[in-house]
This record gives structure tokens, C-alpha cells and sequence, in this order.
């Protein structure tokens, strides 16, 4: 039995970082370990199904799925907190860690597959830990292999032709929120990382390491850059801020990405799901998006909702959530 957690996966998984990331905060005793050819047996042994990442546990048990591992460990490891003391900041926290991980995923997946430089450098570096080492001819196939299969699900996530565009001028428009908002804090909500932090920033630090999201992020927005290279070992700057200071800068990025963006197509997601439709369309203010329903985002619908159904004094939280618009959804 090992007296450390284990947590395999991969830097290309926005969810692998975004769990080392917070061992790493929580000053959590762990070893990374690259899911790869020379792993797979172990990692098979406690993976229950094949995703990353993994955590194992001292006592040899498995977690999986990143929110879920994240509040197992908080409850076992409560210090140093990563909820912000202020109530509407504390589950602005949690819905920006449900909008990372949903639709800060389209982001991330839609730069890496969708231009041919992009598909070439990730492909090339997930197959470099796939391929037997030093024999060439089969990274090549290897990585041809990821990127035919990876384009295929761009669809998947929401990106084609037709919502590729409303994506990277999302990103774009994100980026430029967030520049703003980490102008004056080195954290989301302050000086120290909180949900949110580590739900956006898986995402968009993987998009960094692509061609494409490297280029924006580093021509554009440095503050977020900074971020970006510190959350990948946060430490502690300050206290967590109140709501009132965050919100001049922070609640238009919750209004116009979560509000205006998420909420509806989580809506419309849902109700295909229960209509048992194979494709949806829901008008967005960046305008007409389609794809195939998300069956997996269902459940973690669900999770954000009861979040927001145990929130016990909700006077302050409604009307911020009101004017967000993204209250009719979490009550639904």
C-alpha cells in the first residue's frame, strides 16, 4: 500500500492537470504518473471506466470523474479551503467550475481539432507517450490514428461549421473578460484559487499548449497568461475576496459566457435528452448553434442544480443569479 496518492494522466487532459493542480494547492502528498504504454496495466486495475484522470487512493481505492474526486479530497482535506468565505462567491465558484468543465471544454476541444497545426502538435504528443519509444514510423501512425479519431468528435462537443466560429469568438471574447479581471487579483476570487480557478483553468492552460490558443493568449492576454503559470502550482496571495469587489469585473464575464451562452444551451441539451432527440438547436446570442445531446452533462446538471438547492440562505445569491441569467436554470 503506498502512502501517497496516485494520480495518472496526461498533460494533453484538461481534467488530469486540473486535479494536480489542486493536490498540488492542498500540499497533498502525490505522484503523477503519465497514463501511457508502460502504465496501462496498473491503471487498468482501478479504472472503472476508461477515462483521466485517476486517483488512487492510500487504502487502494479508485476515483474518478474530476468535481467528484475533488470533493472527496476536500472533505479529506478541508485546509487550505478553496471555497470563498462570501456565499454568492462561494457558488459563483462552483457554477464557473460546472462552466469550465462543460463549455470551457468546447473551447479547448475546438482549437486543438479543428485546424491541421493544432490536430498535428497535440496528436504528435499524445502518440509520443502511446508509441513504442525511438521507433518513429509508429508515432506517425499512431498519430494519425488520434487525429482521425479525435476530428470525428468535434461534433461531439458542439464544434462544426457552423458553431466553430461562435467558439473562438467566445474564447476570444472570455479571454478579454478575464485579462480585465485578473488585472488587479492573481486569482478568480482573490488571492488564493478557489473551484472556479481550477475548472476554468484546466481548460484553457491546455489550450495554451496548442499553436493556435498560444498564439491568442500570448498576444493578447498576459494577465491571464500569469494565471495560467501559476495555477499550475497556486499558492496562497491573500484572503478571498467578498462578492462586492468582484463583481465590477467578474459579473460580466458570469452574464455574457454562463448566462448568456451555457445556460440556455444546458437547457436545451437537457430537454433533448429527455425527448430522446438525436441533435438539438438553440438560438444563442452568438447565434444558431446544433449538435448532438450530451448525455454525460445531464448528470452534472443535475449536480450544479442540487448545489444551488442546498445553498440555505439564497437573499443575496438570487438576484446576482437573476441578473446573470442564469437563475431560471439552476432552479428548473
Amino acid at each position: 500500500m503506498s502512502a501517497d496518492y496516485r494520480i495518472y494522466g496526461v498533460e494533453l487532459s484538461p481534467y488530469s492537470v486540473k486535479v494536480r493542480s489542486y493536490f498540488r494547492y492542498k500540499r497533498i502528498p502525490h505522484r503523477w504518473i503519465v497514463r501511457n504504454v508502460d502504465t496501462m496495466a496498473d491503471y487498468q486495475k482501478y479504472a472503472k471506466i476508461p477515462i483521466i484522470p485517476l486517483v488512487v487512493t492510500p487504502d487502494e481505492q479508485g476515483l474518478q470523474d474530476s468535481t467528484p474526486i475533488l470533493e472527496q479530497i476536500d472533505t479529506a482535506f478541508p485546509e487550505p479551503s478553496t471555497q470563498p468565505e462570501d456565499a454568492v462567491a462561494a457558488f459563483v465558484s462552483l457554477l464557473l467550475e460546472e462552466f469550465g468543465d462543460e463549455w470551457g471544454n468546447k473551447w479547448m476541444f475546438h482549437l486543438r481539432w479543428a485546424r491541421e497545426e493544432d490536430r498535428l502538435s497535440a496528436a504528435g504528443r499524445i502518440a509520443a507517450t502511446m508509441a513504442p519509444k525511438g521507433n518513429e514510423e509508429a508515432r506517425l501512425a499512431v498519430r494519425a490514428q488520434i487525429i482521425e479519431r479525435m476530428t470525428g468528435r468535434t461534433w461531439f462537443v458542439g464544434s462544426n461549421e457552423q458553431t466553430g466560429p461562435q467558439i473562438e469568438a467566445g474564447f476570444r471574447d472570455a479571454l478579454e473578460q478575464l485579462e480585465a479581471h485578473l488585472a488587479t487579483r492573481p486569482y478568480l476570487f482573490g488571492g488564493r484559487p478557489a473551484w472556479g480557478d481550477f475548472g476554468l483553468w484546466g481548460q484553457i492552460y491546455n489550450a495554451w499548449t496548442d499553436p493556435t490558443g498560444a498564439a491568442w493568449l500570448e498576444c493578447t492576454a498576459p494577465n491571464v497568461l500569469d494565471w495560467i503559470h501559476r495555477m499550475t502550482n497556486p499558492t496562497d496571495e491573500g484572503p478571498f475576496e467578498a462578492w462586492d469587489t468582484l463583481a465590477p469585473t467578474l459579473a460580466p464575464f458570469l452574464k455574457d459566457q454562463v448566462g448568456a451562452l451555457f445556460c440556455p444551451w444546458t437547457d436545451a441539451n437537457a430537454a433533448a435528452i429527455a425527448a430522446g432527440e438525436e441533435e438539438f438547436t438553440v438560438e444563442l446570442p452568438s447565434g444558431t448553434w446544433t449538435q448532438k445531446p450530451q448525455k454525460y452533462h445531464a448528470k452534472s446538471l443535475a449536480a450544479i442544480r442540487a448545489k444551488y438547492a442546498a445553498v440555505a440562505e439564497k437573499s443575496e445569491l438570487d438576484p446576482v443569479l437573476e441578473a446573470a441569467g442564469c437563475l431560471a436554470t439552476l432552479r428548473a
